[in-house]
């Protein structure tokens, strides 16, 4: 995360007064737009569930691995397996 001075805050601030983006910017304007952006934040939430479920995937295998590779040595080390559950909100 940048660090910025009290002089470049001081220059960044004058800069968006000056050019006042909150003027220019616009959002979705018709129904159908506005019903499409209105969406934007599921497709978020599905992404990270898609990354979690994915991270879950690859824990559990690595656990598989090290149980078959402590087995094979005459060892093995009694730890419970991850199960997908879901949170509790």
């Amino acid at each position: 995360m940048r660090h910025w001075t009290p002089e470049e805050r001081q220059r960044q601030a004058e800069l968006i007064h000056r050019w006042q983006p909150w003027k220019h910017s616009t959002g979705a304007c018709t129904a159908a737009g506005k019903a499409v952006s209105s969406q934007n934040v599921y497709r978020g939430q599905a992404n990270k569930q898609r990354a979690l479920e994915q991270a879950l995937q690859e824990l559990q295998a690595a656990q598989v691995k090290i149980r078959r590779l402590t087995a094979k040595r005459g060892e093995w080390w009694n730890f419970p397996l991850i199960k997908n559950q879901t949170p509790a909100d």
